[in-house]
């Protein structure tokens, strides 16, 4: 019998659950950063309510992509004190935390997870 190329469900399950997290730290440091952080347990429920909008409204034909980034903005803008503006400096400073997390655990060989919760990173 050939090796299967699926991952077990072991292995999809922990880099789901290292993924929100990831998605966690990256929300809570923008947070940090652009609002009044709220602590990491509420980031990394931000992250997961962010990632489920996201993935329900990307998809949509032709406006996706904006759609699910104005409303992942508003999810961060629900969660945190501040208006618009605030939202998005949070949005952008935890997809800038995402990204430097990410290039550090693959500088040691860690790849294959994300920062689920952190579009585009």
């Amino acid at each position: 019998m050939p090796p299967t190329t699926v991952p077990a469900l072991d292995d999809r399950l922990l880099t789901f659950v290292v993924s929100v997290l990831l998605g966690g730290v990256a929300i809570h440091v923008g947070a940090l950063v652009a609002s009044d952080a709220r602590g990491y347990p509420h980031a990394v429920l931000t992250a997961l309510v962010g990632a489920v909008v996201w993935a329900l409204l990307e998809p949509v034909p032709l406006i996706g992509g904006l759609l699910a980034l104005v409303a992942w903005v508003a999810v961060v803008r629900w969660q945190y004190p501040g208006g618009w503006l605030r939202a998005g400096a949070t949005g952008v400073a935890a997809w800038a935390a995402a990204v430097v997390v990410l290039a550090a655990l693959d500088l040691f060989g860690v790849g294959g997870v994300s920062a689920l919760g952190v579009p585009g990173a």
